[in-house]
């Protein structure tokens, strides 16, 4: 099968879960893996992981959660501790699916979600595979690409001017989440794109408040993660370079780092297959 392009994404299901809904799309049978995406526009479950899901699916129960605020989930306003608030809600959704532990496969905004949960939930995390993410504001070589706000001022733009469109997310997706632009396939574009349309969505990119709640900096708790963690981390990572997940692997009691040549933001799209070999490997290990 060609994991490069992308196939429409199945109807999922939802759940309900301390009072938000959330949507999810389920593959496979085993051991419960979640996996969850990151925070560019239009993001969701299926986008970002749908085709390696595919190869985790053959022994594993895979469920592609649609983060808050993203997607088919409900889009709640946060107040507070942003990263408290998703770990809380994600504990609730694995109770409400009956999951006692779980593996976590993330990215990006996804990984941190994952990371605090580990930290403040350790009985519901098997492992950790962390890809992207920024869990701390500071790197320990130089400073982080446009203070750590890279992200935020790409929706900025993406959702600024003229307003959202095919071109411009082909342009994002080259720009900081691909290495190689002319491998994206023009199928992920429009999925990505069609979902940053959602009314909602666009609303809380817009608003001047602060609707994705209060940021949390988790150096203190990156120390408390007992579950066997890796950062597998793409060599070209547009928003992170791989001394940055160094040093976070030196942070964590069983941390790991793989760096992945030509890949940057999204290896799972990248190279899937590759991508399988190595996470399938660290988490089958955790079962031995």
């Amino acid at each position: 099968m060609d994991l490069m392009d992308i196939q429409a994404p199945p109807e999922g299901t939802y759940a309900e879960a301390d009072g938000v809904k959330y949507h999810y799309v389920e593959l496979g049978e085993g051991s419960a893996t979640v996996f969850l995406h990151g925070g560019g526009p239009g993001c969701t479950g299926w986008a970002d992981f749908g085709q390696v899901a595919r190869l985790f699916a053959t022994e594993r129960r895979c469920l592609l959660v649609d983060i808050l605020q993203y997607g088919k989930s409900a889009k709640p306003v946060i107040e507070g501790p942003m990263w408290d608030y998703h770990a809380a809600k994600t504990v609730a959704l694995l109770d409400e699916l009956g999951v006692d532990r779980a593996d976590f496969v993330c990215n990006s905004w996804g990984g941190t979600i994952a990371l605090n949960l580990a930290a403040k939930y350790p009985e519901r995390v098997r492992s950790l595979v962390i890809t992207g993410s920024m869990p701390v504001f500071y790197g320990p070589l130089a400073p982080l690409p446009e203070g750590g706000r890279r992200g935020r001022n790409a929706r900025d733009v993406y959702y600024g001017g003229t307003g959202p469109s095919w071109q411009k997310m082909r342009e994002l997706i080259a720009r900081l989440e691909w290495f190689d632009p002319a491998a994206i396939p023009d199928g992920t574009v429009t999925l990505r794109y069609e979902q940053s349309l959602d009314p909602e969505e666009t609303a809380l990119a817009g608003a001047s408040d602060n609707p994705r709640g209060d940021w949390q900096d988790l150096t203190a708790e990156l120390g408390q993660i007992a579950a066997p963690t890796l950062f597998l981390w793409g060599m070209q990572d547009a928003f992170l370079t791989p001394d940055y997940p160094l040093m976070l692997a030196r942070m964590i009691p069983k941390g790991n780092l793989h760096v992945m040549s030509e890949a940057s933001h999204h290896p799972q799209e990248e190279r899937p297959y590759d991508y399988h070999s190595v996470v399938s490997g660290f988490l089958n290990q955790q079962h031995n």
